[in-house]
């Protein structure tokens, strides 16, 4: 062979070796050229493009605009129609246009990727702002705005220029590192940003001015994120920001799977996706960071997977489909009867609100499973952004959505340690949720409200909590226990060792939180009953229990017991805009509609002081310089003003049920009643006598009593083991019983 064959077959061999060789892995710290783009696809789908001839921009572009339309959660070739439907549903072209001009009008199209640097109009930007760029949210409503004025081409162009931006500052090394704390590649940034872009590239790909070296540009950037995220993600690190950046990782392998490569993004994300499923969506159904806008949250990381695997044929884990599920019912378990839900730790979609709107995840989790339960929380739509990862029939079920109203009761989520005390699902009835969890891994987003409570009573929410935004001065404020309703002692609050997060963007935590402990619940017709600790005072020598009871005839009674050696300011938080006319003994709130709640205590309390913040209302009621303490507090929900606690009158009546009028003889150094007929809450009792019964216990305690002739029945409701003697008549050995209980036990005596 002569010399020049032998040298072009080592040419060739080389080429073919070189061109193996990058196929293999594609880049993650420079992003293609698009003239590159053909030597990382895999072999078959190489094989099919140069079967019609040379790969060049113009087929290989026209190639993804055909795979998208088929493997997409929606075909681009009827997008007009889509947005028509969208406007119509939605009515939000003008907040589009608005979002969409402050992103406009702050940052040059190619802009900088790290700070320090301004805005346009000289301001500076800060590290908030950084994050939110990088998330590249508000360029959505850029593409959205192109489309509802007159399709202007810079506003392609500008989306264009500025993902070129980032990829320059990649290259260049000039851009905010993930050690440094607003890492633009950090991995919940990177899959917020790729959800983002995929979303515009899709509504762009039928426009003549995204053309297909802009198209096929998308393509090589969306590539390299993907590489990035699969090599820095080799094992498992919890919380929702792995969760984001898989969720985009696992989507990218679907719609990219015809580069060499994308296999193992696939593996490795559905992986990562399947441990955090199994980690952190707990046995109850609750997302483990306990709060309902990262449960949300979750619940689009997984959609997005779980609908595009559908869409493309992929057959995921049996387990997928019943955690997602689980996500959703957990909604309905936790919801107030208004169809709303309670404000839980970090939410943080609208600041100051005192529900979640949880009905665009209902909606969404009806589309996904035609479960008439999660349909009874829906609407005719999503949340908007949701809209464009939903199928044409999807949409089109939103038409007709089958409704049931929900059977849960009163239960308790006992992973999560959040407990329900329902009434029932029409719109006036009573809820409240007790807080009583702390997430050991990932406690970022917990709140200092340890065995903290809400309640929603006639449509009213009577005892809130509230949403919180990071960037807000006063954020550390309305995270910890000055407004929440807990009880606290000295000037204590539960969070301790407030730190902000590294890169200063406003998002902060607590080092040291109490731990919980639950010690009862139990559910019944007539009452509900959570018993629970916590250790957060126990550097100041005082142990700390709360009982919280519902009973079914209409109101709550909250029961904070403190045990020192020392002396203490003793304290409870209750949230609302109630008035202290009346205070200490009672607080008033009452709404336009005139539902009110009267807060009643039963022992006496010494002041009441009423602040505030942000528009939001708390009152303290203090006990001070107490050893042993306990507040007894009656929360009563009621409609209508000749339905109140009547201050007037020296008898409490709380609808059918009398306190402390007589008719039970009490001993204990803080005894109460409250009775209807032969049933009976009793607090602080060491003996207490009915006619020819008389009730010993060891220890001063709580107990239930429901007397039907000469069969009794007690709940020990207090918070420790106790001994209980029944004794019918005045003789002294003469049908007597004795039990021993624990918390949340009952027992039936004979007294015959």
């Amino acid at each position: 062979m002569k010399c020049y064959q032998r040298l072009g077959l080592l040419l060739l061999f080389l080429t073919l070796v070189h061109s193996e060789v990058k196929a293999q892995v594609l880049p993650d710290q420079r992003v293609l050229d698009i003239e590159e783009l053909a030597d990382y696809l895999k072999p078959e789908t190489r094989g099919q493009l140069q079967a019609n001839g040379e790969i060049t921009t113009e087929s290989l572009a026209a190639y993804f605009r055909e795979r998208f339309s088929e493997r997409f959660f929606y075909d681009y070739k009827g997008f007009d129609g889509r947005l028509e439907t969208y406007n119509s549903l939605y009515g939000n072209e003008a907040a589009h246009k608005a979002r969409a001009m402050d992103h406009f009008n702050k940052y040059p199209a190619a802009t900088q990727w790290v700070l320090p640097f301004d805005y346009l109009n000289g301001e500076p930007v800060n590290a908030y702002a950084l994050r939110h760029l990088a998330r590249q949210h508000k360029m959505v409503d850029l593409a959205l705005l192109y489309f509802n004025e007159g399709r202007d081409p810079k506003y392609i162009k500008y989306f264009v220029n500025q993902m070129k931006s980032m990829n320059t500052a990649l290259e260049l090394g000039d851009y905010e590192k993930i050690e440094d704390g607003n890492g633009i590649y950090e991995t919940f940034r990177s899959g917020y940003r790729i959800s983002n872009w995929l979303w515009i590239h899709n509504m762009f790909l039928s426009e003549p001015a995204y053309t297909d070296a802009d198209q096929l540009q998308t393509v090589a950037t969306l590539l390299q994120h993907g590489q990035h995220l699969y090599e820095r993600n080799e094992g498992f690190v919890p919380g929702n920001h792995q969760t984001k950046g898989m969720s985009g990782l696992a989507v990218l392998s679907i719609l990219f799977r015809d580069f060499e490569g994308t296999d193992k993004w696939y593996d490795r994300a559905m992986l990562r996706l399947s441990e955090h499923l199994d980690k952190e969506i707990n046995p109850d159904g609750f997302q483990f960071e306990r709060s309902v806008h990262y449960h949300m949250s979750d619940i689009n990381n997984y959609f997005y997977v779980y609908q595009l695997a559908q869409i493309n044929k992929i057959t995921v884990a049996e387990t997928w489909e019943q955690k997602l599920k689980s996500l959703f019912s957990t909604l309905v378990k936790i919801a107030y009867p208004d169809k709303s839900a309670p404000v839980l730790q970090d939410d943080t979609e609208i600041p100051w609100a005192e529900k979640n709107d949880i009905s665009g995840a209902m909606t969404l989790g009806y589309v996904l499973f035609n479960d008439p339960e999660f349909g009874y929380f829906a609407t005719d739509k999503v949340d908007e952004g949701m809209y464009w990862f939903l199928s044409n029939r999807q949409v089109e079920q939103l038409r007709d959505i089958g409704k049931k109203r929900p059977s849960y009761g009163s239960l308790a989520l006992e992973d999560t340690h959040y407990y329900i005390m329902r009434q029932g699902w029409e719109p006036n009835d009573k809820m409240m949720v007790v807080s009583a969890g702390l997430d050991a891994d990932k406690p970022d987003h917990q709140h200092g409200d340890m065995l903290g409570i809400q309640a929603i009573a006639n449509g009213q929410v009577v005892l809130p909590n509230y949403q919180v935004r990071y960037s807000l001065d006063d954020f550390e404020l309305f995270k910890n226990s000055m407004v929440k309703n807990v009880a606290l002692i000295d000037d204590e609050l539960q969070g301790k060792q407030w730190t902000s997060n590294k890169g200063g963007s406003g998002f902060g935590k607590f080092k040291e939180l109490p731990h919980p402990k639950v010690i009862a619940w139990e559910s019944n017709d007539r009452f509900d009953l959570f018993v629970g600790s916590h250790d957060g005072f126990e550097t100041k020598d005082v142990a700390y229990t709360r009982q919280v009871l519902y009973c079914k005839d209409g109101f709550w009674i909250v029961k904070d017991n403190f045990q020192s050696n020392g002396t203490h300011d003793y304290k409870q938080v209750w949230q609302g805009h109630y008035t202290t006319e009346l205070a200490p003994k009672i607080l008033r709130a009452s709404f336009p509609d005139a539902a009110c709640c009267d807060i009643l205590q039963l022992n006496e309390v010494d002041t009441a002081k009423t602040s505030g913040s942000r528009g939001k209302n708390w009152t303290v009621v203090s006990k001070a310089k107490e050893g042993d303490f306990n507040f007894l507090t009656i929360i009563f929900p009621y409609k209508g003003y000749s339905n109140r606690i009547d201050e007037t009158k020296q008898q409490v009546l709380l609808n059918d049920w009398v306190v402390n009028d007589g008719t039970w003889q009490l001993e204990g150094s803080r005894a109460n009643v409250i009775h209807k007929g032969d049933e009976a809450f009793l607090f602080g009792i060491r003996q207490v006598k009915l006619e020819q019964l008389t009730i010993q216990a060891s220890q001063e305690t709580d107990l239930y009593i429901s007397l039907q002739g000469n069969k009794l029945e007690a709940w020990l409701l207090g918070d420790s083991k106790t001994t209980l003697t029944f004794k019918k008549g005045k003789k002294r050995n003469k049908n007597m019983t004795t039990v021993e209980l624990v918390p949340g036990e009952h027992s039936f005596v004979d007294l015959d």
